[in-house]
């Protein structure tokens, strides 16, 4: 590993500076969904798999737990997350309790690229909106395939470039690279839903209005940190931009080759 894990969620919640991860929380308290859509989530699995009570599904870095919930509300499947923060995890729980869930749910605070290694069996894998965590598509499904079942799925909720594109990012490829190496790693694409550019600034427009009034509250108590907050909703503005004019918002199935 290359990252502590404060640099790796930073990433994830498209940061830049470490320091950030202890205000994160307060950062992100108004907001419950922070990775993929659950309602996406919620077709995909409904439409790709049978006795769906029987489920075990594994979502890394799970957030709050907003998606899993949601799972296990709808089909009283067996839900396991894990995240590297550990106030989204106590949320996570108590949302559980909220939804009376709590019999189908398991969270954990984890360094999700520690605990992989010992999970195993899972028919549905979840990846929501985590990045290159767990290193490039080679690399992230040659390890996560090895945790599920022969018929199981990984969901990934993901951004990509178009390959007519002349835009670059630091954290994405182009599509066809993606889908390259999805099969060298013996993955395909069964499915995918790419969210619509509206929707996309619909969400945007909510998230980063919550995200700006906490961070100028945190200036405010922390005026030495101003710098940090400040540049947190630059960042933020500027992958907003690129997510509604430049790159695909895809929630993509994969499954192993027969």
């Amino acid at each position: 590993m290359t990252s502590t894990v404060e640099e790796s969620v930073v990433m994830t919640m498209d940061g830049k500076d470490s320091n950030l991860f202890p205000y994160l929380p307060y950062i992100l308290q108004d907001l419950w969904e922070i990775g993929a859509s659950s309602e996406v989530v919620l077709q995909l699995v409904e439409k790709h798999t049978t006795d769906h009570s029987n489920l075990k599904v594994l979502d890394l870095g799970c957030g709050k737990g907003a998606v899993l919930i949601k799972l296990a509300k709808e089909f009283n499947c067996h839900c396991h997350g894990i995240d590297a923060v550990k106030e989204f995890i106590d949320e996570g729980i108590n949302k559980s309790k909220e939804f009376n869930v709590e019999e189908y749910c398991c969270f954990e605070c984890d360094d999700i690229r520690v605990r992989i290694s010992d999970l195993r069996e899972y028919d549905i894998i979840i990846l929501g909106a985590i990045g290159p965590v767990l290193g490039d598509y080679h690399s992230t499904l040659t390890k996560v395939s090895k945790c599920i079942k022969e018929s199981g799925l990984i969901i990934i909720d993901d951004g990509y470039i178009n390959d007519g594109s002349d835009y670059s990012h630091p954290l994405m490829e182009k599509s066809s690279v993606i889908f390259k190496q999805a099969s060298d790693a013996g993955m395909k694409l069964i499915d995918e839903i790419i969210i619509t550019k509206d929707e996309i600034k619909e969400s945007n427009e909510h998230i980063q209005r919550n995200i700006k009034r906490r961070c100028q509250e945190l200036i405010k108590k922390h005026p030495d940190k101003k710098n940090l907050f400040i540049d947190y909703i630059r960042k933020q503005e500027e992958e907003n931009e690129a997510l509604e004019t430049k790159i695909i918002c895809s929630t993509m199935l994969f499954g192993k080759y027969s």
